[in-house]
């Protein structure tokens, strides 16, 4: 019984190494990746653009079978950028984000799903002191290899339409309550480092 049971054990270990051997860390292109929003203005009349600039992003990558990859994702709140500083103080206040007290914006996900064509992250997205699950649909937008330097690139696209009362964010203009929608689209895209091919 003890050599069966060592014996499985040792298969179990074997296993478990050869699934871990698939999987591997991709580092993300910072500079030419982008997690961006866009929020309505006065029921649609116009739009504010915006992005967070300081991002960190962990892809593990499982290139034999995607479902058993993970990704989490950390945006300092502080980083917000809609290119008008004034707004940017604004939305750094209690107000909006609330930096000071909630730094940073989370997603972790729990698993990735593939239906068909269409991948999905499922996980936990924190943001102004909310943790909620959320379904994340993301697609993978291209391979560039270099075969000469036996080097790739991996693209990625993701894009969900949050709203932000659901986290806590509530201010209203106190004249045109339509002023700020409060739905806000996420649109992010990512891009890896070089990393060595296979």
């Amino acid at each position: 019984m003890l050599k069966l049971t060592f014996a499985s054990v040792l298969l179990f270990s074997s296993i478990t190494a050869q699934q871990a051997d698939t999987a591997r860390q991709y580092r993300v292109d910072n500079n030419h990746s982008t997690v961006g929003f866009s929020v309505s203005i006065m029921g649609g009349l116009s739009k504010v653009n915006g992005k967070f600039t300081d991002f960190a992003v962990t892809l593990t990558n499982d290139e034999k079978d995607i479902t058993e990859s993970s990704v989490s994702v950390a945006i300092k709140a502080a980083s917000i950028n809609t290119g008008i500083a004034a707004r940017d103080n604004d939305l750094r206040t209690a107000a909006f984000f609330d930096v000071e007290k909630y730094p940073e914006i989370t997603f972790q996900s729990k698993r990735i799903e593939k239906e068909g064509k269409q991948l999905i992250a499922v996980g936990t997205l924190t943001m102004h002191g909310v943790s909620k699950e959320i379904v994340l649909p993301f697609t993978i937008t291209g391979v560039n290899k270099d075969a000469g330097a036996k080097k790739m690139n991996v693209g990625y696209a993701a894009g969900i339409t949050l709203n932000r009362r659901d986290f806590g964010i509530n201010w209203e203009h106190p004249s045109v309550p339509n002023f700020v929608g409060d739905n806000v689209e996420i649109e992010i895209n990512l891009i890896t480092r070089a990393i060595d091919m296979k």
